[in-house]
């Protein structure tokens, strides 16, 4: 590619079955967004559309999307005239965020090896892999000999040990079929330990801490000296915390038993697990804010479908305290739930002062609506951060990286 050209670009990509995210960032002083949006409901010719901000401004426009190569021809004409008319020879790499990597432990530049490897994690990731795919075939085709660099979810949690990312099955299925915890949002933990140990005045490497990403899909991660060592997501993000849809932890036998009574196929009994169940299943709404909405009104079901999320959030809390035996030095809370909810994570924290943790009541109730912050008391030996996640700008600085070795490579040779 060359070298790195300080007025140079890099356009973040996040593809999803119908949709296709984007976030562009200069590349100097420092990484810093100037505009991006999302084009939702591609193939949907009457109803797609794009929607984008920057700089103060919103934009929203009415555009006919065939597939993903039109939707990324479409941001390449948008970004031509609110941003450049030039865009295209500034853009220095895209990366592209991919849920499922199975084993790759870092962000890659997409070679024909490790689009090889995201083709064998579709079957694990259905949703999510095949969308970011057509992604790349359509970034490749509109920005040709353009270093495209992919961000795998699963890759932070790959530092797991084998005790912890086993399951207690037949071990052919792990050497055969690759079954294993690859834990998720590894993008969003990554980044939220970075910035905790800039918080806490430690080198990343001299940071423990437990990392919870609460949202409609939530998980937690046990991070041991800047690494992660476990996280509540397995082989796909199903595993884990009470979500909004989905079931989270669970006996096995539960499954097997409804569909044999019920008469369930294994593709409605996924669909009850992944989009039937978690708060949704519980009380009949998906939000946590409605849940405690319809809590403070009186309804019971949503009482208890909080209850059980909080519950479960503190287990793991407990839980990987003891895998980091008990040397904690932060508690982060990020994503919608962690870092808008001042209530969840007053609950969370409650009557917690043994273990370390307290949290000040008015930090905590300042700290909502994208505020980083400390919201420890004076007596928490454990410091309790709110910490708004950028999984955009962690997509960035990962595919600098990855274009940055690729250039000291190039000048080695």
């Amino acid at each position: 590619m060359g070298v790195l050209q300080e007025a140079g670009k890099i356009l973040v990509l996040n593809a999803g079955s119908s949709s296709l995210k984007f976030k562009l960032f200069s590349l100097a002083p420092n990484l810093v967004a100037s505009v991006g949006g999302m084009i939702d409901r591609i193939g949907d010719t009457h109803n797609s559309n794009l929607v984008a901000k920057g700089d103060g401004q919103k934009w929203t426009e009415k555009v006919p999307i065939n597939d993903h190569v039109s939707a990324m021809e479409c941001i390449l004409s948008f970004l031509r005239d609110k941003e450049s008319s030039s865009i295209h020879k500034e853009v220095q790499a895209v990366g592209h965020r991919f849920v499922h990597g199975l084993d790759m432990h870092q962000a890659a530049l997409l070679d024909d090896a490790a689009v090889s490897k995201l083709q064998q994690a579709a079957t694990l990731a259905p949703l999510h892999n095949p969308p970011g795919l057509q992604g790349l075939t359509a970034a490749t085709k509109v920005f040709k000999d353009v270093p495209q660099v992919g961000v795998f979810d699963t890759a932070f949690h790959q530092t797991m040990p084998a005790k912890a990312y086993m399951y207690g099955l037949p071990y052919d299925y792990y050497t055969q079929h690759q079954i294993r915890r690859y834990g998720f949002h590894g993008t969003s933990h990554k980044y939220l330990v970075q910035t905790a140990a800039g918080m806490l005045g430690k080198s990343v490497q001299q940071t423990n801490a437990i990392t919870c990403h609460l949202g409609n899909g939530s998980s937690i991660a046990a991070v041991q000296n800047g690494v992660s060592v476990d996280t509540s997501m397995g082989l796909t993000p199903l595993e884990g915390l009470v979500m909004g849809t989905r079931s989270g932890d669970m006996d096995p036998a539960v499954p097997l038993h409804l569909m044999s009574s019920l008469g369930l196929s294994a593709k409605e009994m996924d669909a009850i697990l992944n989009k039937k169940s978690g708060l949704l299943g519980v009380c009949g709404h998906s939000d946590l804010r409605a849940v405690v909405e319809h809590k403070a009104a009186g309804d019971e079901r949503a009482a208890l479908a909080l209850d059980m999320f909080v519950y479960r959030v503190r287990k793991y809390i407990g839980a990987y305290s003891a895998a980091l035996s008990g040397r904690v030095d932060a508690l982060v809370f990020s994503a919608g739930i962690g870092e808008n909810s001042s209530a969840v994570r007053a609950l969370v924290c409650e009557d917690m002062q043994a273990m370390g943790i307290a949290i000040d009541d008015g930090k905590n109730k300042a700290t909502v609506g994208g505020v980083q912050g400390d919201i420890s008391a004076p007596d928490s030996h454990i410091r309790v951060l709110v910490v708004p996640t950028d999984e955009e700008l962690s997509i960035a600085q990962q595919t600098l990286d990855v274009v940055s070795r690729m250039k000291e490579a190039a000048g080695a040779a």
